[in-house]
């Protein structure tokens, strides 16, 4: 079984890199973001509609610990059985069907696919195009960014993607197959849905950001490591040297303990300063600086932190591969 996984998760990651998430086709995090948006109306849509203003908001976090549960155990036990059921078919069916859901964990095709288009509306189009582009994958106010905080907006969300959307889910996939990187993407969708601070999600979503902060805590120290070792391959605009310096400085910088890691190496490493303050929902929240100032940011960083993206899963691939074959000589 685990040659298996070790053909499975290298035609995966292969599969990621050559078709990414093709548009049009049914995705399985949809159907956990599905179940995750059903839950949420129905512990909170009559909470926020009720006229009474006292709320009890032991009992949302309560609620929100039950989401996690809900949702982790329900995908687990869902892609485990199709695992299971693919390999009692046939070993060749079962190796495609985990290399399907291999790829469809991993993101770094997607995140090159979404970013290149705010790239080249940087280049090519207006502002408002520009806007449009990076609202896709950003989380912020993008109306009230100008063409350099675009750019910073894009190279943040690639840096910090780099960890959570690429090494993340690989690193759970090589340890314990589709079911362990499911349960991470289950995780990573639960916090990216409703672990806000805001009026609605402040209590309900506490249990689903803590448990992202926790199943990040590896991949993002990994991420940024990797990282670091992927400037050493990726040419001269690269500062090894800065990468380590930002990074050391400026990795716990930020409220949450892991989106630091990979944005300090990825400013530190380009030269150029991310973070600050950003408008969310209307509201500007304070965020650290990170990185020093030394030129301003360019729509080419968004190519510069693609290919460091994807030197540092290049990095984790090769090594997880030779850990697994090591692993399966052992066992043979």
């Amino acid at each position: 079984m685990l040659l298996h996984h070790i053909i499975a998760f290298l035609i995966g990651y292969v599969l990621d890199l050559v078709v990414g998430d093709p548009a049009g086709f049914p995705h399985p995090v949809k159907l956990i973001g599905m179940l995750i948006d059903k839950l949420d109306h129905k512990f909170m849509d009559w909470r926020m509609s009720a006229k009474t203003s006292i709320r009890d908001t032991e009992q949302e976090v309560r609620e929100g610990i039950y989401l996690c549960v809900i949702v982790i155990l329900s995908t687990a036990v869902t892609v485990a059985l199709l695992v299971i059921f693919s390999y009692k078919l046939h070993p060749v069916f079962g190796i495609f069907v985990e290399a399907i859901l291999t790829c469809y964990s991993l993101a770094a095709r997607s995140l090159h696919y979404e970013s290149t288009k705010v790239y080249t509306k940087l280049k090519n189009g207006t502002l408002k195009d520009a806007r449009t582009a990076v609202s896709m994958i950003v989380g912020r106010d993008t109306d009230v960014l100008d063409h350099e905080g675009v750019a910073r907006a894009t190279v943040e969300t690639i840096a910090e993607n780099t960890s959570d959307g690429v090494i993340a889910p690989m690193f759970y996939t090589a340890l314990g197959g589709p079911v362990l990187g499911f349960i991470y993407k289950a995780i990573n969708t639960m916090d990216s849905m409703v672990g806000y601070h805001n009026d609605r999600y402040e209590f309900f979503g506490s249990a689903a950001a803590k448990v992202d902060d926790i199943a990040n805590y590896i991949p993002a120290r990994i991420s940024a490591w990797f990282m670091i070792g992927a400037c050493y391959a990726a040419g001269k605009e690269y500062d090894q040297i800065e990468a380590l310096r930002i990074f050391r400085r400026d990795s716990l910088k930020t409220k949450s303990p892991n989106a630091g890691q990979t944005e300090s190496v990825c400013a530190g490493a380009l030269g150029i300063q991310l973070g600050g303050d950003a408008s969310y929902f209307g509201k500007m929240v304070k965020k650290p600086l990170i990185g020093d100032d030394k030129r301003k940011i360019q729509y080419d960083d968004i190519k510069r932190a693609c290919r460091l993206m994807y030197l540092t899963e290049a990095i984790l691939v090769i090594l997880s591969f030779l850990i697994m074959w090591i692993l399966n000589l052992i066992m043979h």
